[in-house]
């Protein structure tokens, strides 16, 4: 029998067992609930936050895209976006069909995918986006548990395909994936909104907070809507009458760099692009590269008049017809003999470019080439333009150095083109290209300035060649692209297409460039028309060169541009004291006065333009060389320079318009001289 004091240290022992046991479950609580609490807290916050509540971004309107006038090319209109809180629907196939039975268009595997995206038991599920009013009427009148609607933008372009290639369009994310929509994507997004979907503990959903949305900027493009819509129709038309595969349009202001038109065929509709084919979707202007032929001599002139190698005048011997490298020929289509290099130009004599060429040499004619921006883009505004592919001058030997002369072996763009050429209209000033004119954020307008990147050319030299392209247009391979009362300068391009590796003697491209009225340039025009085969031929004078000239008379009437060749004289009238009074509408033509003294026949001065409307007033200025600015609206009530000053080369005039007619002594008419005017001042 053990001692009685035994069962003290049998229990002494048991509670330190014990005691032990739970100071280490103490411990190993405190250590998981260290763990839990502050090594893994953040993922653990973060999975209870995202099983108790989700944040779904709200898209922003976009900002609406404007034409030079104001008129509306996109904009976004509110789609109702179906939704889903899976946790909150019983049955997910029953749910879907009877979802799919709404929208009406759903097909049997999107039925399956809702389905689907409601059985992972998740927050929040999309079951349609953008969905059109009767598909969220009809979805809505189902009253299904779970089924949500949420406000989305969906973009909207009014007039279908018109300018389709500059605008781009918009992904159902509300992100823009071609054209002007993407390369401005930033501006015209705006700020997104969020919506917050919180769930309790059994993962039904309790609440939903929205913050809203902010609109995007406003962008208001340098494209005039009514000049788009007629180069697209004309190309349109010119691709069909010609047989073609494709073409491209390109209209600009070669002074400012605004870009007009631009316009391919084929074309699609934004508003539906998924059902498009994807070469529809290319912008041909920017992105498809063309060797330019003969168009592409303006820039070996060019090259040669700067570098004073070869004048207008001078006699370049083309007798024979062609001109050999090694194997290869290259022939005129004519014999012409001795012409002066005005009439190589004229005529488009490949021979005689050639020469020139020759003379000119790699490094000089390569030095123009970079010079009129070929080889590197020409827009920010288009972030798929090609830049184009031109020849190292350490690797041009003669043949090559030969076919660039020509415009071959030598790869560019329409817009490259159009860019080069507005540099010779514009007096030699190589300017950037755009299609955005201002940004409108805010209800501030910040215009975009005309950038100029480079002199490209002297004016003298950029006056010669003007003169050898009227001589074009005149008399030579442009003759198609004649406007009666407007001098146009131009020059025609035909090259054979590169077909698998080689020169194809049936597809060439044909294109046409050349600005109009050539003295005091308006428009820049180019023309490239793929592959034709109908009953013009392939030729860039019958085949673009009559797209051309209805471009450029449309533009001519619709901008107001007076006729400068054979134009109808002002009418001369003597003006006497009148009333104030509110102007009418018949309002006689100004008189074109002349220093007392002076011979008839001697430089005019700035008539008296007070009392015309503005149409007539320009059009009476632009007859005399002089531009003009307006300020107002209504009639001519004040002038600068005052009238019977001397009209100076490169004159700008300055027209107050009003609503009254100007209270004014007229100078005295006499009759069989000129006007004598006491007082020059008004």
């Amino acid at each position: 029998m053990p001692p009685p004091a035994a069962w003290r240290t049998t229990l002494k022992r048991r509670l330190v067992v014990v005691a032990a046991a739970l100071l280490a479950w103490s411990v190993a609580i405190e250590a998981r609930l260290v763990y839990l609490q502050v090594i893994r807290h953040d993922d653990l916050s973060g999975r209870a936050e995202r099983q108790q509540s989700r944040t779904i971004e709200a898209p922003a309107k976009r900002g609406e895209i404007l034409d030079r006038g104001g008129r509306v090319l996109a904009y976004s209109v509110d789609a109702e976006s179906i939704y889903a809180v899976p946790t909150e629907i019983d049955n997910p196939d029953t749910a879907a069909a009877a979802l799919c039975g709404a929208l009406e268009d759903c097909t049997g595997r999107e039925r399956q995918a809702i389905a689907d995206r409601i059985r992972r038991g998740r927050a929040f599920a999309y079951v349609r986006r953008q969905a059109s009013p009767d598909q969220a009427r009809r979805v809505a009148a189902l009253q299904l548990a779970g089924i949500g609607f949420m406000k989305e933008n969906r973009r909207f372009y009014p007039n279908k395909d018109l300018a389709a290639h500059v605008l781009g369009y918009v992904g159902v994310d509300n992100t823009g994936l071609n054209g002007i929509e993407a390369a401005y994507d930033s501006l015209i997004k705006g700020q997104p909104g969020t919506v917050l979907i919180q769930t309790d503990a059994r993962r039904q959903a309790f609440s939903r907070v929205e913050r809203p949305p902010t609109t995007g900027a406003t962008l208001e493009l340098t494209i005039d809507q009514y000049l788009q819509h007629v180069a697209e129709r004309e190309l349109r038309l010119g691709v069909e009458e010609n047989r073609a595969a494709a073409g491209s349009i390109v209209v600009m202001d070669p002074k400012t760099g605004e870009i007009l038109a631009l316009a391919n065929w084929p074309t699609f509709n934004p508003n539906a692009y998924r059902d498009s084919r994807p070469e529809s979707q290319r912008n041909r202007a920017v992105q498809d590269l063309y060797e330019p032929g003969s168009t592409f001599k303006i820039v070996t002139a060019s090259a040669a008049f700067e570098e004073k190698v070869v004048g207008p005048s001078d006699a370049i011997d083309v007798s024979e017809g062609q001109i050999r490298f090694g194997s290869r020929q290259i022939d005129d289509d004519h014999r012409y003999g001795v012409l002066s290099f005005t009439d190589v130009i004229v005529k488009s004599s490949n021979v005689g470019a050639i020469t020139v060429g020759l003379r000119l040499g790699p490094e000089r004619l390569s030095a123009y080439v970079g010079r009129f921006g070929f080889g590197r883009r020409a827009s920010p505004d288009f972030p798929a333009e090609s830049p184009g592919i031109v020849w190292n001058p350490a690797k041009l030997n003669d043949s090559a150095l030969a076919s660039v002369s020509m415009g071959y072996q030598i790869a560019v763009t329409p817009l490259q083109m159009a860019t080069a050429v507005s540099a010779i209209a514009n007096g030699g000033e190589l300017v950037e290209p755009r299609v955005v004119r201002a940004v409108i954020d805010d209800g501030a307008r910040v215009p975009v300035p005309r950038k100029v990147v480079r002199r490209a050319i002297s004016e003298g030299t950029a006056a010669l060649l003007t003169d050898i392209m009227e001589q074009v247009v005149d008399h030579g391979t442009g003759t198609r692209a004649r406007i009666p009362g407007y001098p146009v300068a131009g020059k025609t391009g035909t090259a054979q297409k590169i077909v698998d590796g080689r020169y194809s003697r049936s597809d060439y491209n044909a294109s046409f460039v050349g600005f109009v009225p050539s003295r005091a340039p308006v428009f820049t025009i180019v023309v490239v028309i793929d592959s034709p085969h109908g009953g013009n031929l392939y030729y860039g004078g019958s085949v673009a060169a009559p797209i051309v000239r209805r471009i450029a008379e449309a533009a001519l009437r619709h901008y107001g541009v007076p006729p400068a060749l054979n134009a109808d004289p002002p009418l001369l009238v003597a003006r006497h004291d009148e009333p104030r009074e509110r102007a009418t509408s018949a309002v006689a033509m100004p008189a074109i006065v002349t220093l007392a003294g002076a011979s008839p026949g001697s430089a005019s001065l700035v008539p008296d333009l007070r009392g015309l409307g503005a149409r007539d007033a320009l059009r009476t200025l632009a007859g005399l060389g002089i531009d003009a600015q307006l300020y107002g609206t209504g009639i001519v009530t004040g002038q600068e320079p005052a009238p019977g000053s001397p009209i100076e080369r490169g004159a700008r005039a300055v027209l107050r318009l009003g609503r009254e007619a100007p209270r004014r002594q007229p100078p005295p008419l006499r009759v069989g001289g000129p006007v004598e005017l006491p007082d020059a001042r008004p």
